[in-house]
């Protein structure tokens, strides 16, 4: 703060009034050491600033349940956990305005590293942070634009895994109902999907659907794949929560269509039949994401990993409906 004093040309309690958003400063002051701040990349420390105050900024919630819906923090937690690490988490709820708020807040307060399930395709705020040391792991998604350490699933063997089973089983004209393809992992599924059907000489015309995982369009995606002169026999499924949306749209008729979904669910074996799918390994991709955060923070300079992990398809009965005849 001394040195951004220094540059604006202001008094050292400027700076801080301005840091701290208080609004009596006049705007020329203000304007003044945000021009200091952006040139000299000064990054206020949470930390000090709540140490004055007597407070933190942040609130404990200890709940039965947080990472029940989201396996991969489930396995995060468990992995650093053993290795005597606290895991604070946030979600971001697909938000890219509210991701950056959030891991912004994380790096203020100088947490020791963050594992990021990234959002969107701008992530340039966290280039100062990686230039001043901070350690980043993404999981699910790489950070798209820059070369930080990841740990992604197979997607692509994963949707041609499941294509290959149902045409395996006697399907030809195969569906796909996805999330919104501005998210990573669903573009990745989707363009394997068009690939299969290319594969296979097939056509795609009512075949891809993606889009948000709305209760409209997930409707409206099902009755489209299966009306028509040539219905879709078999879906697969984008995640598990479009498995659930899918499953629902096809009442009566999920006895008829064959259905693989992708990742793996808890209510997958309370179905019947029971619902085949593409199971990610939650664990190995929370551990590795831990250890790779662990050997980051020991030594900054090592070489940046992206790491692969396998899925597997797990057939329960849905997934081996044949067509009608």
């Amino acid at each position: 703060m001394v040195d951004v004093a220094r540059e604006a040309g202001v008094a050292l309690r400027t700076v801080s009034r301005v840091v701290n958003q208080d609004s009596t400063v006049g705007p020329e002051l203000v304007q003044r050491v945000r021009e200091a701040i952006a040139a000299l990349g000064y990054r206020p420390d949470e930390r000090a600033r709540h140490l004055r105050l007597g407070v933190t900024g942040t609130l404990g919630a200890a709940v039965r349940q947080l990472s029940h819906v989201n396996p991969v923090l489930r396995a995060v937690e468990r992995a650093a956990r053993a290795a005597d690490l606290m895991v604070l988490a946030a979600s971001t709820e697909d938000d890219e305005n509210l991701e950056r708020h959030v891991v912004e807040s994380m790096c203020r307060r100088r947490f020791d590293g963050i594992v990021l399930e990234p959002i969107g395709d701008d992530h340039g705020y966290l280039v100062p942070e990686l230039e001043a040391g901070l350690s980043l792991v993404a999981v699910d998604r790489p950070v798209l634009g820059l070369d930080v350490d990841c740990v992604l699933s197979d997607n692509r063997s994963g949707i041609e895994t499941a294509y290959r089973h149902l045409v395996r089983h006697g399907h030809d004209r195969i569906a796909y109902i996805g999330d919104d393809e501005r998210i990573f992992t669903a573009q990745e599924r989707a363009s394997a999907f068009r690939a299969c059907v290319t594969a296979h000489g097939g056509l795609l015309d009512t075949m891809l659907h993606t889009g948000r995982v709305d209760d409209g369009r997930v409707h409206a995606a099902v009755r489209a794949a299966l009306s028509g002169p040539a219905p879709a026999t078999a879906i697969i499924t984008g995640n598990a929560q479009l498995s659930v949306e899918v499953l629902r749209h096809l009442g009566a008729d999920a006895v008829d269509v064959a259905l693989i979904g992708f990742d793996d669910s808890e209510l997958a074996t309370l179905l019947r039949p029971d619902l085949t799918v593409v199971a990610q390994d939650t664990t190995a991709i929370g551990t590795t994401a831990i250890d790779m955060l662990r050997a980051r923070i020991a030594d900054p300079s090592t070489e940046v990993r992206k790491v692969t992990v396998p899925v597997e398809l797990i057939a329960r009965g849905s997934g081996e409906i044949p067509p009608a005849s």
